[in-house]
């Protein structure tokens, strides 16, 4: 799901622990508590700058101040850098390992920098402190749901169901996870709960239509798709899904169209471009793949299938050397992709690179052969081997649930 419609966004869940800062102060010509409630003041206000300087100051004061620690991640996170709001809240946790908040608030570090498998633990930490507490099983939930493990989002997020009666987040992550599971009943009954909770709505027929997309289920997602932007032609996520669905129906022009209306409407989302680029570049239309390619990566340079996109596009037009340095970086940010490792190989076999060539295409042999044990072992029933963390529960083997808008592409 991830971006495809932004609908789950925890942003306003990060907290702040007024944690009283340990340890004797050391003397200094500022009181350390007076800066730290004016910091906390500062974060309050959502003046992160004052409030980073504040925090600064205290630790300065007192290196082993837990609450300036964990505030100041908090400023971090809200500011973006989720790498420096990670780190900060290790320290603090190194110091005051019980605090459930600095689980939760690692948690959400993690989840709003898309590494759900590091953030699953933290939940589940802060979960295993506090049962009762709702907000970390949800997290913990969709977490689990973001990282294609749909039998721990059943399992977590089935105790909220009646709280949750009436979230449409919540119904549609239910409804994909029971349908990943092949437990129909409870997946038709979820769905059905999801209209009447959202109504006729367009909203309501993005997320349906969205949960049949992530089923492989594209003629119904077209038509719910098509209501969709009929109620409203310019809601967000819309045109961009529709011409998904178009896409695995095998009509690119209908396809094309809906990208190009999408990017009208949401002209800084990277998605629409990155899709028009493969729908061009199928079509053998290279200079206008390319063009779409460099837009998705000006907004957004890390996204690995416009770097591969990139890298497919100059191998056409016979340049394997430009094409090294995109397949190189495509790989880099997602190592488990046979096909990348492949096009990699074919690249420097064509730049006469053959010894890395024999090696990404050998690596390619590896990742298909895994791919087809998993293959073997989810059709005969047989569960992959748990992946235990002694922070948290048992993991199966990462899925391919969640992940960015266009992993429906072809």
């Amino acid at each position: 799901m991830s971006k495809k419609l932004q609908s789950v966004s925890f942003g306003a869940l990060l907290l702040v622990f007024p944690l009283p800062a340990a340890g004797a102060a050391r003397p200094f010509q500022q009181d350390p508590k007076k800066l730290f409630e004016e910091a906390q003041r500062a974060l309050l206000a959502h003046d992160y700058a004052k409030a980073e300087q504040g925090f600064r100051d205290v630790l300065r004061i007192d290196p082993h101040s837990v609450g300036a620690l964990a505030d100041l991640a908090v400023v971090y996170s809200r500011t973006d850098r989720y790498d420096l709001a990670i780190e900060t809240l290790k320290k603090a946790k190194m110091l005051a390992p019980n605090a459930v908040g600095l689980d939760l608030n690692l948690g959400l570090a993690y989840y709003r920098k898309q590494d759900f498998a590091k953030a699953i633990p933290c939940f589940a930490r802060a979960l295993q402190f506090e049962p009762a507490r709702s907000q970390a099983r949800y997290l913990l939930g969709v977490s689990y749901f973001m990282d294609g493990d749909y039998a721990h989002t059943v399992s977590t997020l089935e105790p909220l169901s009646q709280d949750e009666a009436a979230n449409l987040d919540f119904l549609f992550q239910m409804g994909v996870a029971y349908a990943k599971l092949q437990r129909t009943d409870e997946s038709t009954r979820t769905f059905e709960q999801m209209i009447r909770a959202g109504g006729d709505t367009p909203e309501m027929h993005l997320l349906l239509g969205v949960a049949y997309l992530d089923l492989g289920q594209y003629p119904r997602a077209q038509g719910e798709l098509d209501k969709a932007v009929a109620l409203d032609p310019k809601l967000p996520f819309a045109h961009y899904n529709l011409g998904v669905a178009y896409q695995h129906l095998g009509k690119p022009e209908q396809a094309e169209a809906n990208f190009q209306q999408e990017i009208a409407i949401s002209p800084r989302e990277p998605w629409s471009y990155e899709s028009l680029g493969t729908v061009y570049l199928q079509q053998h239309k290279v200079d206008r793949a390319l063009q779409m390619f460099t837009e998705a990566l000006k907004i957004n340079p890390r996204l690995p299938h416009s770097l591969d996109g990139t890298g497919k596009a100059y191998l056409e037009e016979g340049r394997p050397g430009a094409a090294v340095g995109y397949l190189q970086r495509a790989v880099n940010l997602q190592p488990d992709s046979a096909k990348m490792h492949f096009q990699l190989g074919q690249a420097y076999l064509k730049t006469g690179q053959h010894a890395k060539a024999q090696q990404e295409i050998a690596e390619a042999g590896r990742l298909q052969a895994r791919a087809r044990i998993e293959l073997e072992e989810d059709v005969s029933g047989k569960a992959p081997v748990p992946k235990v963390d002694d922070a948290g529960p048992a993991t199966v083997s990462q899925g391919t649930g969640g992940g960015r808008p266009g992993s429906n592409n072809p």
